[in-house]
């Protein structure tokens, strides 16, 4: 396109042209004007939506877990309670029914598994540890299936310790005392010519800052500058790199330790670099420089957990262009600064963080200012906003402090508003949300500057044709997925249906139609613990295909470090103290350690209620089930013919009789062959079910269902086909119980039993109403000490917050 020339249009208007001429040129230009400027808006506009639109697509999903404490023993139990919250103001979101929680160790390796029903956007669950488990450090780590479609960076992560005095240590980090460093130049990369801020973090091996100094030379071995970290290993430095063919080291002294050398990344002939400065209180300047100087349209993008406050468009002159934010546009926590050029492709992005205004204001009040041994413990709990008292749900833990209990867990509102929107590891993340000081404000820059990882890819996000998600939300239950597959090799069977049932006196049946690729997948409710499932296709559609079914836990890791472990000489004694804990409540409480809440049962079969249902126990039994429906079941026609038996309802509505053979059951599973279902004993069937009309499931129809029930609901010996799918299937996991003594009377605290408990008291179901506090009570047990009480909590509206506070507990004098 053509540029207009000012200055030549000037002159032609000084020489004589019309007035009628210029005003109608000036109409064209103002037009022409102001269509290319509501273009750039249009373009920048754009950006914003199509993030809109891909969040609306694909909603974000957050979890939170509130582990019982940080110190576990080998034999213990882990408690936990999980918040499931959309990412981008942290609301409840009842996406998911379930949750996926696993213990890896140092190698990534889960060593425990379970599965979390989720209700009102919240679960609970716990990990009876292994006593032969080793000691060492271990990440706990919680998704839900749909979480599994962006990453497991996105994931809940939190590091924990496992002691074991009976066994030797295979998890203790090997090495500890090496050193790496990290570069990363602001925007994403260095250009030649154009000065760069270019942030570092020096770590040891488990991922901890350290305090280091340094130097960048250039190939020829002179010094182009020079660093020093600040805070947590993190800084800072300008550089101006001088060629692209050039490759710079850094040099790295961390204290005492041998110096270190790493490349800094490759500098490009070409290319942008972006500048972000905290210019006032209230603003934000973003620059960009580029390397041509020609005239150029880019797009700033500010954008938090894919809402995308600010699109902002600006026209680069001599190589340079400028934007200014307010702050007040930006949501809270970590927001995403990413410039585009005119062809809507990401150029650079960087990282800023502001810290939410106010959190989720949670009191806990003891009704003493310390405790006896066996002493009850009144704590009167409220949530509020601002002082305005809200409903919240919170957990509450309560452990004792020693040597190896001295780290706080991880808080909510830092986990939801910093870092489960980092993909790196954040040390101290309290220091970022409780200081205000410039210190603090360069420290969180320098991490925003560490940082750069986004739970979407742009590509997805600018796509003409978006491309499916791969994993589904579970929004009523278990999603049981698996490839159908012809015999022998790895060619899908598509089109095929194929049904999924378990055993039980409870008919449960989920089916599904396999797809171009072969996949299936079942939805299944109130599935709990293990069970034993059975999976075929219909013998009509095919009789040889080999069904698998997929692990539904994540087979993704992200690299974050654990912290480095090793059993200390200085507390052998408090390591012996604590197994001799463990060993006494082993002993004298262990027979609490299974027990279970009470699991509410639906008892309505999958179909609803029959429209014929006959206890056979109340009619006189025969030996052949030929006998049995004919002389009890009207509904069903029994005919015989070249290949044996066929059963036919009665379809009342109609008046009239099904051609075909209904879906018949047995304790849930499908028997497709009448023959069988015919010669079993029917002395062993307690209960007869019929559907009189079309039934249809998902995409299949049935002309009528009889479902036979067992008395124990285990199929009593039948013989399925040879080609079924039988499996064990992990459910949601069984809510175990926590137990804890009471002392209410003499009697009771005069009890010979000893009581050595580290967890006095854990309880995931508190609920604040904004009418008047909620009380909890507890007893305290045999040891004196220090004893902290943690409670953390979310409410409906978004804000989250923990509180904590030290018990002191004296000894019966």
């Amino acid at each position: 396109m053509r540029c207009f020339n000012m200055a030549a249009f000037l002159r032609w208007a000084s020489v004589g042209a019309r007035p009628t001429q210029l005003l109608g040129l000036l109409f064209l230009l103002w037009v022409a004007g102001a269509g290319s400027a509501a273009a750039q808006a249009d373009a920048a506009g754009s950006l914003a939506g199509k993030l809109t639109a891909y969040q609306q697509r694909g909603p974000h999903e957050k979890l939170f877990l509130h582990l019982d404490r940080p110190v576990y023993l080998s034999g213990e139990t882990m408690w936990f309670k999980v918040y499931a919250v959309e990412g981008t103001y942290s609301r409840t979101l009842a996406l998911s029914s379930v949750a996926y929680v696993e213990v890896l160790d140092a190698e990534h390796q889960p060593v425990l598994q379970t599965k979390v029903a989720l209700k009102n956007a919240s679960g609970q669950g716990s990990f009876l540890l292994p006593a032969s488990l080793a000691a060492g450090s271990y990440t706990v780590r919680a998704y839900t299936s749909w979480m599994k479609n962006f990453g497991p960076e996105g994931y809940f992560h939190s590091a924990i310790t496992v002691i074991n005095t009976l066994t030797a240590s295979g998890a203790g980090s090997k090495d500890s005392a090496t050193y790496e460093a990290q570069f990363f130049p602001e925007g994403g990369n260095l250009v030649k010519g154009l000065r760069s801020k270019v942030a570092f973090k020096i770590t040891d091996k488990s991922g901890k800052g350290i305090a280091a100094d340094g130097k960048v030379l250039n190939q020829s071995g002179a010094v182009v500058a020079t660093f020093k970290t600040l805070r947590l290993g993190m800084g800072s430095f300008a550089f101006t790199p001088a060629s692209d063919q050039e490759v710079y080291t850094a040099v790295v002294a961390p204290g005492k330790a041998p110096a270190i050398r790493r490349k800094l990344p490759r500098v490009y002939a070409q290319g942008y670099v972006l500048r972000l400065e905290n210019t006032s209180p209230d603003q934000l300047t973003v620059t960009v420089n580029a390397t041509n100087s020609q005239p150029e349209t880019v797009f700033l993008l500010a954008h938090s957990r894919q809402k995308a406050p600010v699109a902002l468009q600006a026209q680069l002159v001599n190589g340079q262009a400028s934007f200014v934010v307010s702050k007040a546009q930006l949501l809270e926590g970590v927001s995403h600064f990413t410039l585009f050029n005119a062809a809507q492709q990401p150029l650079c992005e960087r990282l800023y963080f502001q810290a939410p205004q106010h959190r989720l204001a949670i009191s806990a009040q003891p009704d003493k200012a310390q405790y006896t041994t066996r002493d009850k413990v009144s704590v009167q709990i409220a949530a509020a906003d601002q002082q305005t008292p809200l409903p919240a749900s919170l957990s509450m833990a309560v452990y004792r402090l020693d040597s190896l209990n001295t780290a706080l867990p991880p808080a909510i509102d830092r986990s939801l508003w910093l870092t489960s929107d980092l993909k790196g590891t954040v040390e101290n993340p309290d220091y970022y949300f409780t200081t205000t000081s410039p210190e603090a404000a360069e420290a969180a820059d320098n991490l925003m500057l560490t940082q750069g990882w986004s739970r979407f890819r742009w590509e997805d996000v600018l796509a003409a044709s978006p491309k499916p998600f791969e994993f589904l939300p579970e929004p009523n239950g278990l999603l049981v997925r698996g490839r159908l597959t012809r015999p022998g090799t790895n060619q899908p069977k598509p089109g095929v249906m194929t049904f999924l049932s378990s055993p039980s006196r409870i008919t449960q049946l989920s089916n599904s139609q396999s797809d171009a690729d072969g996949r299936v997948q079942f939805e299944l409710n109130n599935f709990v613990g293990a069970q034993e499932i059975v999976v075929q296709t219909d013998p009509k559609q095919d009789s040889t295909g080999q069904l698998t079914i997929f692990d539904p836990f994540s087979a993704q890791y992200s690299g974050a470090p654990l912290p480095s472990f090793g059993l200390t000489a200085r507390f052998q004694n408090d390591y012996a103290k604590r197994n001799l804990q463990a060993q006494v409540q082993n002993v004298f409480s262990g027979k609490y350690r299974s027990r279970f809440a009470a699991q509410p049962v639906d008892s309505l079969p999958f179909f609803g209620k029959p429209n014929e249902t006959y206890l056979l126990d109340k009619y006189t039994r025969f030996k052949v089930m030929e006998e049995v429906l004919r002389e009890y079941v009207p509904g069903v026609v029994v005919r015989i013919r070249k290949d044996g038996f066929h059963l036919q309802v009665v379809d009342k509505l109609n008046k009239t009789v099904f051609e075909d053979n209904p879906l018949v059951l047995l304790d849930g599973v499908p028997v497709f062959n009448m023959n069988k279902i015919m010669a079993m004993n029917p002395l062993k069937i307690r209960k007869l079910d019929v559907i009189d009309g079309h039934y249809f499931q998902g995409l299949a129809v049935y002309d009528g269902i009889v479902s036979f029930t067992t008395y124990k609901g285990d199929l009593e010996g039948f013989s399925l086909d040879p080609r079924v799918l039988v499996q064990q299937y992990e459910g949601v996991q069984r809510q175990r119980e926590f137990y804890a003594p009471r002392y209410d009377t003499p009697q009771e605290k005069q009890s010979r039993l000893p009581d050595l408990r580290n967890l006095l008291y854990w309880n995931p179901n508190i609920n604040t109403t904004a009418s008047q506090p909620n009380t909890q009570y507890f007893y305290t047990g045999d040891q004196a000490g220090r004893y902290l009480v943690v409670l953390q909590g979310l409410a409906s509206s978004g804000l989250s917050g923990s509180t904590s506070f030290v018990l002191e507990v004296k000894p019966v004098l």
